[in-house]
């Protein structure tokens, strides 16, 4: 893969550095561990329960599901606050091998970025966890701004440039989502790279028109580290 000119190298997060089932499960276990008792369940159950939701199309709506599948009387008011112990546990994660070996190895000859969207909150955990702070010389969460400025939007992209103060054809951006990770920087005349992990959750999404990466690879092993 020839990026010869590029300066800055920008990651997403989910999917990307980490497996994002990895704090979905631990979120499982969080809301599990704060709610088995209240909806009548044993807490492994609960557990192995919304594990094979996530694997199907209610992976959006496990904690309806549960709840409805349990029968518990007047318990749909729970959801909200299973949502919110979901978003603001503290997660159980760690990088994909090949992650930390790829921001290692890079750190010092591209400037790195982290850009990635999500709930505030969670997103702030989740860099945490994984001790990413020090390893990045920028990190830019969307949703600092409003959900309307999540990826495909490109203001994050913009400023990520001025603030590395790299231009945008020296940036790439490296990202697991085709759906809405590679729109914007495309546009913006970035460099684009598609982890597409054989565990990825949207490794076999369409992208839209002018959304594709220009460059696919299976783990950042295959990024320039020399």
């Amino acid at each position: 893969m020839d990026i010869a000119s590029t300066r800055a190298i920008v990651f997403d997060l989910d999917d990307t550095l980490y497996p994002e089932w990895a704090f979905t499960f631990s979120g499982y276990q969080a809301v599990a561990r704060a709610f088995a008792e209240r909806l009548g369940a044993r807490m492994d159950e609960l557990v192995a329960r919304m594990r094979e939701l996530f694997d199907t199309p209610d992976r959006g709506r496990v904690f309806d599901v549960v709840i409805a599948e349990l029968e518990v009387a007047n318990a749909e008011s729970l959801v909200p606050k299973m949502i919110e112990t979901f978003r603001s546990h503290k997660p159980a994660i760690q990088l994909h091998p090949d992650a930390d070996v790829a921001l290692t190895r890079l750190h010092g000859q591209y400037s790195l970025g982290l850009l990635t969207d999500g709930p505030l909150l969670m997103q702030r955990s989740k860099i945490e966890a994984l001790g990413l702070q020090p390893r990045f010389n920028e990190i830019i969460l969307t949703d600092q701004w409003g959900r309307e400025h999540w990826k495909p939007h490109p203001k994050a992209f913009q400023e990520m440039s001025a603030r590395l103060g790299v231009p945008h054809a020296a940036c790439t951006y490296v990202a697991d989502n085709p759906a809405k990770d590679f729109l914007a920087p495309n546009v913006l005349g970035w460099r684009t790279v598609f982890v597409r992990r054989p565990d990825g959750i949207y490794r076999d999404k369409e992208p839209p028109a002018g959304g594709a990466a220009q460059i696919t690879i299976q783990t950042l092993d295959a990024l320039p580290l020399d």
